[in-house]
């Protein structure tokens, strides 16, 4: 992922943080491209979030009262969401609940610095595990290196069974700048230094934020591998890649999963996540909610809210649950509340003939 970006509101202004993020190839494209698309799909949605939002809580308020085993307790059902099938195992060996949270946004406005609320920021990670997530994602870059501050002073020491995974090969010479760095000696030093802010001997999931266009991929990934051979990576992961390109990183160490922009709306990533599904990897989508741009006021993702009195944005995740079984979503938010909302979406059930009118909803 490069972000795992949310339609998320900011608490105080009720409008999200603008950030700039990067092109999913990082090849000759612009990096300030799919910033324009996010920042607005943001602004436009906040009052949707909103009017829906008294509802959500409403019924996902009973979920959340009785704890995060019933968020994530598997049920008799024949959906494929993660009611029925509510944990993955990550590298074959680490089981975490499927829906995850990103936590990009706990950061300053752009991704940049400190929040405005630091509290805030760390109520919202730990109330993301006393929900039942164990799956956290984050960067070095966001903040940068602010993201991974706060989970420590948030969390630390961490919960048996949870899992931090971090990204790295994306630096921030300043705020709206993202430049990817694929040289070995950086990612060396990326991953040290994640391990010292994490406050971690291994890492359990290390990915390659981005493909850096001037550097071999082989040899980006050759330096995580050095660093995965000393035991400071457990598993290795990509980000924003395409299916071809994950047979080459393959080649040169173990990869476990794939973190690209996926959501109801933009599913150009629908190779990779395939892909992913053949070959048993996990699949965890930035950007999962979307924007919800563009979509006519009365569709099938409103009236499946609508049916189910619930928000637009947890039948958004309900769909990506039961989309793929490898699908592991990592909503990200800075508000508390939004955070109950999005786990809540964990619980919802979409009927088939629902899912199926939703998914015919792609550009």
């Amino acid at each position: 992922m490069i972000f795992a970006l949310e339609t998320s509101v900011n608490s105080k202004s009720g409008v999200s943080a603008r950030c700039r993020s990067v092109d999913s190839n990082l090849r000759g494209r612009t990096l300030n491209r799919m910033h324009a698309k996010c920042s607005d799909s943001n602004e436009k949605t906040g009052m949707a979030r909103r009017t829906f939002l008294g509802t959500a809580l409403l019924t996902g308020g009973v979920l959340l009262a009785r704890g995060s085993d019933v968020i994530f307790g598997a049920e008799s059902s024949g959906s494929s969401n993660v009611a029925t099938n509510p944990t993955w195992k990550l590298g074959g060996d680490l089981t975490v609940n499927r829906l995850g949270f990103g936590a990009m946004r706990v950061t300053g406005e752009g991704i940049w610095g400190w929040p405005a609320d630091r509290g805030n920021a760390l109520k919202v990670l730990k109330r993301a595990v006393e929900l039942g997530v164990n799956l956290i994602d984050t960067a070095d870059a966001y903040g940068p290196e602010t993201s991974e501050l706060l989970i420590t002073e948030a969390l630390y020491p961490y919960p048996n069974g949870l899992v931090i995974a971090t990204k790295g090969g994306l630096t921030r010479p300043g705020p709206g700048e993202w430049v990817p760095d694929g040289r070995p000696e950086h990612v060396k030093q990326a991953v040290d230094g994640s391990l010292k802010r994490l406050r971690l001997e291994r890492i359990d999931l290390y990915q390659l934020h981005s493909i850096d266009p001037k550097v071999r991929m082989e040899e980006s990934l050759g330096a995580i591998k050095e660093m995965k051979d000393a035991g400071k990576i457990r598993h290795v992961g990509l980000s924003n890649v395409e299916p071809d390109e994950i047979e080459r990183a393959r080649k040169v160490v173990p990869i476990v999963s794939v973190q690209n922009r996926y959501n109801i709306e933009d599913r150009k990533s629908e190779n990779a996540l395939v892909y992913c599904e053949k070959n048993n990897l996990g699949f965890l989508p930035w950007f999962p909610i979307g924007g919800t741009r563009g979509l006519k006021h009365e569709n099938a993702l409103n009236a499946a809210a609508k049916a189910h009195g619930v928000s637009i944005f947890q039948v958004a995740l309900a769909w990506l649950l039961e989309r793929s079984p490898v699908m592991l979503p990592i909503p990200g938010t800075s508000s508390v509340a939004h955070l109950e909302e999005n786990i809540a979406a964990a619980k919802l059930k979409l009927a088939p003939e629902e899912w199926k009118a939703i998914n015919a909803l792609a550009s």
